[in-house]
Formats: structure tokens, sequence, C-alpha cells
């Protein structure tokens, strides 16, 4: 049998009544806001400064290539260090970026190549911070819990995400780009100034691991460890899957379903339509929560898997204006049981020695992969048109889930991680 195993029942909304942990998942969606803030207010500057589709092009990819090329690292550096400094490094991080962009916002002194390094400075704040947050949550509620955690935090996150742009929007307009993002500030400093009053290090249930050195390639030796366990193997799989093929494509291809579904204006179709998209993953977080009626196992991860896949299929497909919208707010849902479900998998299944890299690895997947999911759009947009790729690509994706399910369940699983 390839499904995780049932522990005791876990209790709902456990995260919510942990002291320590419900400040940190209100603070995770205010740092997101900030994070989907500086997004709005810099890419209107650098369009309206530069007006360059190639520094658009990068502004994708600087955000995924850092956990492309450093996930599995920081995972590392997860493993051997205090995880609240490396949140507050991350935040600071963040922080610094808004910072240097205000001040070469209000010196009119911004030149492409300083927009370039802040860019790739931001992507590598979110790289950093991914793992260490994996490994708090893991501090903060027992193994039972797990599963309700992740997708709470997943949940709060996607609060940010939903709510960042109409934020950064109101910024944008009422204090002007300079001030605006130089406010945008506020929303990184209640995590890290979080972090000092913590007791857990990410570490504390597990006793710690002494690792008495990181190199680059003790690193990615967790990519061949990992193997012997398919069940693992198939979470990062799909992952992967999804950000090649369908994780980022819909956001930035939204513009075109606009045009297309358009009811009334292309406008007022496009922010309704972003919203449904934003709701779904919402939605999903609390009400999955609330039923507990889904359980973090392999079968469920593929069902969520091959549902956001199908929606997707059926939204980019369609030309009827109400079934688009329906269609987002189930894949949301879907999207969200898929990828809380695959965390928590991966939280339980991951070896406590290797658990900051195994989460590196995942995110090296899950968010890394997109930078190729981008060339995947382009290239194949470009060749039968962006609509009737992403609908390729979800059909793909709904293959893949499936063979990744064979794939866990043909090879048998070892026992579930005690950590």
């Amino acid at each position: 049998m390839t499904d995780a195993p049932a522990s005791a029942r876990p209790r709902r909304f456990v995260a919510l009544r942990n002291k320590h942990s419900r400040p940190y998942l209100f603070t995770a969606g205010l740092s997101m806001m900030g994070d989907n803030n500086e997004h709005v207010i810099t890419y209107w500057v650098l369009w309206q400064e530069f007006h360059s589709a190639a520094l658009v092009g990068f502004q994708v990819i600087s955000h995924w290539l850092p956990f492309l090329l450093f996930s599995v690292w920081f995972g590392t550096l997860a493993e051997k260090y205090d995880c609240r400094k490396l949140i507050q490094i991350s935040q600071g991080l963040f922080m610094f970026v808004s910072i240097m962009w205000g001040v070469l916002f209000l010196t009119d002194s911004l030149q492409m190549w300083q927009a370039c390094i802040l860019l790739v400075l931001h992507g590598m704040a979110g790289a950093m911070w991914g793992p260490a947050e994996q490994l708090m949550l893991h501090d903060f509620v027992e193994r039972k819990d797990l599963p309700s955690a992740v997708r709470l935090n997943a949940t709060f996150r996607s609060l940010g995400v939903l709510f960042g742009p109409a934020v950064g929007s109101a910024l944008l307009l009422g204090l002007g780009p300079a001030w605006g993002i130089l406010a945008n500030v506020v929303f990184y400093l209640p995590m890290t100034l979080l972090m000092i009053r913590i007791p857990y290090t990410g570490h504390t249930r597990d006793g710690g691991v002494d690792r008495p050195k990181i190199t680059l390639l003790d690193s990615v030796r967790v990519l061949r460890d990992v193997r012997a366990n398919r069940l693992l193997v198939s979470m990062i799989i799909l992952a992967g899957l999804a950000a090649i093929t369908i994780g980022g494509s819909l956001n930035a291809a939204m513009p075109i379903f606009a045009g297309i579904l358009g009811a009334g204006t292309a406008g007022t179709a496009y922010g309704v339509l972003l919203f449904a998209n934003g709701a779904g993953g919402v939605i999903g977080g609390f009400l999955l929560e609330v039923t507990g009626a889904i359980k973090p196992n392999l079968t469920w991860a593929v069902i969520g898997s091959a549902a956001f896949g199908a929606t997707t299929l059926v939204f980019a497909t369609t030309h009827f204006y109400p079934l688009a919208l329906i269609m987002l707010v189930i894949g949301g849902v879907a999207n969200m049981a898929s990828m809380s479900i695959s965390q928590s998998i991966v939280q339980l299944e991951a070896p406590p020695g290797d658990r900051g890299r195994v989460f590196g690895v995942f995110g090296m997947f899950g968010s890394g992969l997109r930078t190729a999911g981008g060339i995947t759009l382009s290239g194949l947009g470009t060749l039968i048109g962006t609509p009737p790729a992403i609908a390729l690509c979800a059909a793909i994706f709904i293959v893949g889930a499936v063979g990744a399910g064979s794939y866990a369940r043909s090879g048998g699983r070892r026992p579930a991680a005690t950590g």
C-alpha cells in the first residue's frame, strides 16, 4: 500500500490554537502580501521606465530561477542552522530590496542593471524562506497535526497572494511608487520581529543534526538518496509536472483569456478571473480544514492534481464566461488540495536528518521549474496559440499525475519517517 499511514485523529485548526504558530500564520500572510505588493509596484514602474519586453521576461525568470538553483542549498542551511535566523535574513533581504527600490525611485536614478540585481535578490529571499518555513511548521505541531498546519499555512499565504494586488495598487495610487514601495517594508516587519520571541528553531522535535560542513555536492546527494522512497519521489514529480505545465501559466495568460471571455469589458473580466483563481485556493484551504474529509495520502494527491488539470483543460477550451469562473474556483480548490497534500506527505516521509534538503528538492521542482514552465508556455503558445497550449499542458499534467501515482504504487514504499 502506498498511501501514507493514518495515525491518531488530527485536530482541526490546531495551528490556529497554538500560541506560537498562530501569529506565524498571520505574519506569513502579511509577508506574502508584501511580496505581491512589490511585484505590483515595481513591475509597473519598470514597464513605464524601460518598456522592455526582455525585462518583463526576466522578471519571471529572476523570481523562480533562484528556487531552481539554490533551494537544495537553502534546505541544507535550514537543516544545520536556526531556522528563525534564516527567516529573519530572508525577511531582511525583502526589506532591503524594497528600500533600495524606494531610494532609486526617489532619486530618479534607476538603471536596468540595478533593477536586474534587485529582482534576483528578491527571488533569493523567497527561495531562502521556503525550507526554513517548512521546518518551523514541523516544530510547531505534533506529527499527526502536520497536514493541518501545512494546509493552514498555504491558506494564509494564499490570502496574501489574493489581496496583494489590491493592496499594492492602493499603495501605488495613494502614495506613489517611491513612498508606496517604502511603506511596503512594514509588511515584512511582523514576521521578522516574531522570530525574536518564538522558542522553536525548526529542530526542536528532532534534536537537531550535527553537520560539520556544508558543501554543494553534499546538498544534492539527497536527490540520489530519496529515490528509494517512491511515495516521496512521486510527490516531487507531481510538483515538477505542475510547475512545467500549468503551475504558473494561468496568471500569465489571464489577460488573453479575459479578451476571449470578456463580459462587458476585458478589464473587468480580467480582474474577476484573477480573483476567482485566487479565491479558489483560499476557499479550498478553509473547506478542507473544516471538513477534514481529505487525508494526506497518495490517492488524494493524484485526485487533486488530476482535478486541477481537468478544470484547467475545461477553462482553456470554453468560451462561456460563467463556466470559466466556476472552473477557476474549483481548480483553485483542487490545486490547494494537491499542493497541501503533497507538502504534508513530504513532511511525513522525509528523514529527519535530510528534511531540509528534501524540502529544498521539493521547492526546486515545484517552484524552480516554473522557469521552464514559462519557456514551455512561450514555445507552445507561439506554435499553436496560448489557450490551446494551456489545454495541451493541462492534458499532459493529468496523464503525468496518474503516471506518478502508478509509479509510487508499483514499487511499494518505505515506512514513514517517525521524526
